[in-house]
C-alpha cells in the first residue's frame, strides 16, 4: 500500500473526521476530485503547453465522463484532508513533478467539494482512491490561461437608425 492509499484508508475509516477551518461545513473525509489538464500559455514566441493540476466539480465531471471533448487526461479521487492540511497543500503522487498547481487551487479544492457533497451520486464515477483515464482528452479548442481580450472601438457593431424606434 503506497503512502498516499493509506492516507485515502485512514481518511476514509476515520468514524468523525475533523472539520476544515476555512470550511467548516465540510471535513477531511469529504469527496473531491483532481484531473491533470493540458493548458496553454502565451508568450512572444507562442503558444506552450504546460499540465495544470484543477479540482473537477461534479458537474463537470458528469459532462467529461459522457465523452464530451476535454482538456483533462485523467481524474483521481481522493479525501479532501489528503489534499489540504492546514496551510499545506500535498498532491498525489501520481501526479507528474513538472505539473503546476492551477489558480486559488484550496478554494477551488473547497467549491468543487462541496459539489460532490450535494451531487453524491457524482462520487460513483470514480471511486475514491481511484483513477479514471477513459476520457475523450482533445486539445483542439486550446485553455489559453493568459490571454488578454482587447476590445476596440472597430469591434463595435453598428445599428440602424430604428433600432430602438417605436415605428
Amino acid at each position: 500500500m503506497t503512502a498516499f492509499s493509506e492516507l485515502i484508508y485512514a481518511t476514509s475509516t476515520m468514524t468523525t473526521a475533523p472539520t476544515l477551518s476555512n470550511a467548516p461545513d465540510l471535513t477531511t473525509a469529504d469527496y473531491v476530485v483532481l484531473g491533470l489538464a493540458t493548458c496553454f500559455l502565451r508568450n512572444e514566441d507562442g503558444v506552450h503547453a504546460i499540465e495544470v493540476v484543477e479540482p473537477i466539480p461534479s458537474a463537470a465531471l458528469e459532462a467529461i465522463v459522457k465523452g464530451i471533448p476535454t482538456s483533462y487526461r485523467w481524474a483521481i479521487a481522493t479525501p479532501l484532508g489528503a489534499i489540504l492540511s492546514g496551510e499545506t497543500m500535498n498532491l498525489p503522487a501520481e501526479f507528474p513533478e513538472s505539473s503546476q498547481v492551477c489558480d486559488n487551487f484550496a478554494d477551488r479544492a473547497i467549491a468543487a467539494a462541496r459539489t460532490y457533497k450535494a451531487r453524491t451520486k457524482a462520487q460513483a464515477l470514480i471511486p475514491l482512491g481511484s483513477t479514471r483515464r477513459d476520457f475523450n482528452y482533445s486539445t483542439e479548442r486550446k485553455r489559453v490561461l493568459n490571454s488578454v481580450r482587447l476590445v476596440r472601438t472597430e469591434d463595435n457593431v453598428k445599428q440602424h437608425e430604428h433600432t430602438h424606434k417605436v415605428l
